[in-house]
């Protein structure tokens, strides 16, 4: 799986499945599945959903429903989650989600997982989870692979469909926890850097010299999340980036809605602190001409030694936003022809 050269490395799709100020969830759900098309045709490795909760910007809640609408509307890229935050579930009801995607597109489903609910404390207690369940992740990570293993004998519960499934799990994270975990368990990581980058190399390091190789992985496999906004020149994609530049802000502020369509005057929005915490959050962005995003995504692999690449891109408009998508394929085939 892994490769030895990142210039190789394959790109994927995160889709937030976003609500566009104006727009609905069924216009986003529809949204989601014309991108999803288009990643196929450009060559993407895999398109993955998210789970989150009480946020008005976001339609992919039903995170394992959404997979199934995208699979069911594409035949070869994989679909996954990106991740199921476990706390929020079962493991028995996981495993049993996933393993009807597995037999209704088999070889095609991912399954990455997450420790945080994805939502606000209010809406935690709103899924009938209790917070402490977050520590019980590790034994509940063990106990979702069994579940999609094979029937151990005198075993009484099963997953049905999804055991002997072995939908390949991946350990997602934005801090040191998951890197451990993902190391021991031996599982491939994602780091949640489009958002939270602080500790990316140190989680990195971690992650490479702790694994142990496992049935489903013999060496580290490490996806780097990044935020692209390509466009024809790089002064169209600033102005689109200001979709995500003021979401990030609305965030800081605690106002989360629909996401927002882009504005000439970023500066005048955003308080100088708001400006900087949002961009330290956006800090892993390429933002500009396919000349711009090359030079960004070629230093960015070299610096991280990814394994892959997963980008996210809040758009406000969807033809730009498919746009967007369709110059970085172009990018990536002219790093991959350099190499």
């Amino acid at each position: 799986m892994p490769t030895d050269d990142t210039s190789r490395s394959p790109i994927s799709v995160l889709d937030l499945a976003p609500v566009p100020e104006g727009s609905t969830p069924g216009d986003a759900l529809r949204n989601t599945l014309d991108l999803a098309r288009h990643a196929e045709r450009l060559g993407y490795r895999r398109y993955w959903l998210a789970e989150h909760h009480n946020m008005t910007g976001i339609a992919s809640a039903a995170t394992s429903v959404v997979i199934g609408h995208v699979a069911a509307g594409t035949s070869t890229i994989r679909v996954g989650a990106g991740g199921i935050m476990l706390p929020n579930h079962s493991p028995l009801v996981i495993a049993e989600q996933f393993g009807t995607l597995e037999a209704l597109f088999p070889g095609r489903i991912d399954l990455g997982l997450g420790r945080a609910p994805g939502t606000d404390q209010m809406t935690l207690r709103a899924l009938r989870r209790d917070p402490s369940v977050a520590e019980q992740f590790p034994q509940d990570v063990l106990e979702l692979q069994a579940l999609l293993g094979p029937v151990q004998p005198g075993q009484r519960v099963q997953a049905v469909p999804g055991a002997g499934t072995e939908v390949p799990l991946w350990i997602l994270g934005s801090s040191l926890f998951g890197a451990q975990l993902a190391a021991a368990f031996g599982l491939p990581y994602a780091f949640a850097s489009h958002f939270a980058p602080d500790a990316l190399m140190r989680a990195l390091q971690v992650y490479r010299e702790n694994f142990t190789p496992s049935a489903q992985l013999d060496r580290p496999y490490a996806m780097v999340g990044v935020n692209v906004v390509a466009a024809e020149t790089d002064a169209e994609a600033r102005r689109l980036f200001t979709s995500a530049q003021q979401s990030f802000a609305r965030l800081i502020r605690g106002t989360r809605g629909q996401l927002p369509p882009p504005i000439d005057d970023i500066e005048s929005f955003w308080s100088p602190l708001e400006k900087a915490q949002a961009m330290n959050m956006l800090s892993c962005s390429f933002v500009g001409s396919a000349e711009t995003v090359r030079r960004g995504l070629d230093s960015f692999l070299a610096e991280t030694g990814a394994d892959e690449i997963m980008v996210a891109s809040a758009i406000h408009d969807h033809a730009a936003r498919v746009r967007s998508y369709e110059i970085l394929a172009e990018v990536h085939g002219a790093l991959r022809a350099a190499a």
